[in-house]
């Protein structure tokens, strides 16, 4: 169940600083906590919202990195800074890691107290509503298309989902790496608007009649057919095997997302005839946050944001995310 209620302003552990949150997404996740179909590892009463951007106001003990007046946006993983997966730049895995809005108090709320380690300074030049979405979906899209199935120029990668929060921004930051983008979605309505982040073409997702085509065989005779280098999948087992099918010889399959929490069933010649890898990818670490708001602040990324409601509209944007209808993301905006 959602309600506003007030809570303290929280206080500053050691290395921690204090947040006034400017804005926070709202994504899928946070959606799937609400209605009750995400519950592992899910705190009690948590205040949700894992997309955050705000401003330093008052800083810990220990805290050398940040002070008073720093815009800041926060990685998804409350991390430690001191183990072995935070000291290797893999900080959203850390061992002694929270998630944010899921096992621990998030940003759908006025004020927000994150460690250090968690947050990453931004270039004032960005825009403080847009930078909501650095971390998650713009981070989290990067690392997928750049590290997991490494595009590179003159790739063809496939990006389903393009009209969501993480498809929005897979686009563009595969078009960034000098990618020939292949953009699936479901709704027509949003096609224009996909095609403007510089998609090359947008192919329907919805399973074909008798005389259509699945979006698999378009794929492959656009590519002469070859196929994707790489298939960037934020939806998942509703469009598998399509995404499979769509890979070239060495292509790679990146599952980003998962909607409908289906199982599906694989024929193991599918990927070794292939040589195909299938990867899955969440999370994103500092390193990736601070190229990111780069990308964005040189203007080679842009934050797609569908609309910002006050935070005591939440249900209003829960309503949106249900339906599917955001082109990118909602946020939330908590203070006045």
């Amino acid at each position: 169940m959602l309600e506003i209620r007030d809570v303290a302003k929280p206080k500053v552990a050691h290395r921690q600083a204090l947040i006034q949150v400017t804005a926070c997404g709202f994504c899928h996740h946070d959606r799937a906590v609400m209605a009750g179909t995400l519950r592992r590892g899910v705190a009690d009463n948590v205040i949700l919202g894992h997309e955050i951007s705000g401003v330093v106001i008052e800083v810990g003990s220990g805290v050398a990195r940040l002070q008073p007046g720093d815009r800041v946006v926060n990685i998804l993983t409350e991390a430690c800074g001191d183990c072995d997966r935070c000291a290797d730049g893999r900080e959203h895995r850390c061992h002694q890691g929270l998630g944010i809005g899921h096992s621990r108090d998030g940003g759908f709320a006025e004020f927000v107290a994150l460690s250090e380690h968690s947050l990453v300074k931004i270039p004032e030049e960005i825009d403080p509503v847009g930078a909501a979405l650095i971390s998650c979906p713009i981070g989290v899209s990067l690392k997928a298309v750049r590290e997991t199935a490494m595009v590179s120029q003159e790739d063809t990668v496939v990006v389903t989902g393009a009209g969501g929060g993480l498809g929005a921004h897979a686009v563009q930051a595969a078009i960034a790496l000098g990618a020939t983008v292949f953009a699936v979605s479901s709704s027509p309505g949003k096609n224009d608007l996909i095609l403007e982040l510089g998609a090359t073409e947008v192919l329907a997702s919805e399973v074909p009649g008798d005389d259509g085509l699945d979006f698999s065989e378009i794929v492959i005779a656009m590519t002469g057919n070859k196929g994707a280098d790489a298939v960037i999948d934020t939806v998942g087992s509703a469009l598998f095997p399509s995404t499979l099918r769509s890979l070239a010889q060495f292509g790679r399959l990146v599952l980003l997302g998962e909607i409908q929490g289906r199982s599906v069933t694989v024929n193991p010649a599918e990927i070794i005839f292939r040589d195909a890898m299938v990867l899955g990818t969440s999370g994103v670490s500092r390193t990736t946050v601070e190229l990111a708001s780069q990308m964005v602040a040189d203007g080679k990324i842009r934050p797609v944001i569908h609309t910002q409601l006050p935070l005591e509209q939440a249900g209003e944007a829960f309503q949106m995310v249900s339906d599917r209808s955001p082109m990118g993301r909602v946020v939330l905006i908590p203070n006045d």
